[in-house]
C-alpha cells in the first residue's frame, strides 16, 4: 500500500509562545503552543514540529518545558528544532519526548554534526532543515541560507542536499524562503528539484494558503507537507487539507 501523505502543522516558539511572520520576519503572537499542538493532535495533524525561533538559553529551556508538557498531551512524532549544536542537545530534546530533531545553521558550520547525531541516535530521528533560496548564481537555480534566511551561504542547494544524505539526514525539510508566509502556494519548482535527488523523505515547507496548494505540492511526490498560520488562523483546517488531497487521489490518514 502506498505511503501516507502527512499533514504537519509547525509551531515557531519564541519566550513560550507561538509566533508567525511573513519570509520569517515581523513576528506576531499566535496562541500557546501545547494547547495548539494539543488541537492539532485532536484534529488528525499527523506530526507536530516545533521550531525555536530565538534559540537562545532561555529559548532552550523553555522549549525542554514545552515539549514535556507537548509529550503528555499529543501522541504523534514530535519534531523540535533551533538552536541544537550538539548530540547533548539532542539527548535532552529527546529525554523530554521529542521524537525527532530538526537541525539547519548548526549543520551549515559544522557538518559533522549531522554525521554525530546519526551515528548516535540513528538517521531516523535526524530532520535536516534546508532554507533555500532562489539564486542566479547557482547550479540548482537555489543557494542555502542560514539564520532564517538571513545568510547566504554560498552553498548551491543541490550540492548541499547531496552531502547532508551523505552525512545521515533522515529526512529533508525544505523551507522556501520565498514563498514562506506568502500563502501563494509552495515552490513547485523547488520541491520537484529536491525530490528529483532526495533519497529520504521530503517536508515541503513554505507558502501554503489554501487545500489547492497542498494537492499541488503532492503532485511532486513530497512525503509530507508542513504549515503554520494557515493552520494558527483557522484559515483551513487539517481536516479540508485532508480531504482534498483524498479526493485528488492521494492517501492520507483519517483525519479526526
Amino acid at each position: 500500500m502506498p505511503l501516507t501523505t502527512r499533514i504537519i502543522p509547525c509551531l515557531d516558539v519564541a519566550d513560550g509562545r507561538v509566533v508567525k511572520g511573513i519570509n520569517f520576519e515581523n513576528l506576531i503572537d499566535a496562541g500557546d503552543p501545547v494547547e495548539l499542538a494539543s488541537k492539532y493532535y485532536q484534529q488528525g495533524a499527523d506530526e507536530i514540529t516545533f521550531l525555536d525561533v530565538n534559540a537562545s538559553k532561555e529559548g532552550r529551556s523553555t522549549v525542554l518545558d514545552l515539549v514535556r508538557r507537548t509529550a503528555e498531551q499529543v501522541f504523534i512524532p514530535l519534531t523540535v528544532g533551533g538552536g541544537i549544536k550538539s548530540v547533548a542537545d539532542v539527548a535532552a530534546l529527546l529525554e523530554a519526548g521529542a521524537d525527532k530533531v530538526s537541525v539547519a545553521s548548526a549543520g551549515i558550520e559544522r557538518p559533522e554534526l549531522i554525521c554525530e547525531i546519526a551515528n548516535r541516535f540513528g538517521s531516523q530521528v535526524l530532520v535536516v532543515s534546508l532554507d533555500l533560496k532562489r539564486s542566479v548564481d547557482k547550479r540548482s537555480g537555489f543557494t542555502v541560507t542560514s539564520h532564517g534566511g538571513s545568510i547566504d551561504t554560498g552553498l548551491d542547494a543541490a550540492s548541499w542536499i547531496e552531502k547532508v544524505q551523505e552525512l545521515g539526514a533522515g529526512e529533508l525539510l525544505v523551507n522556501s524562503i520565498d514563498a514562506d508566509g506568502t500563502k501563494k502556494g509552495f515552490d513547485l519548482e523547488l520541491l520537484n528539484l529536491v525530490v528529483a535527488i532526495a533519497k529520504v523523505p521530503v517536508i515541503a515547507s513554505g507558502g501554503a494558503g489554501s487545500t489547492e496548494h497542498f494537492v499541488s505540492a503532492a503532485k511532486t511526490s513530497v512525503d509530507a507537507m508542513l504549515a503554520a498560520s494557515i493552520f494558527h488562523r483557522g484559515e483551513v483546517s487539517i481536516a479540508e487539507v485532508k480531504q482534498a488531497l483524498q479526493n485528488a487521489g492521494s492517501f492520507v490518514r483519517s483525519a479526526a
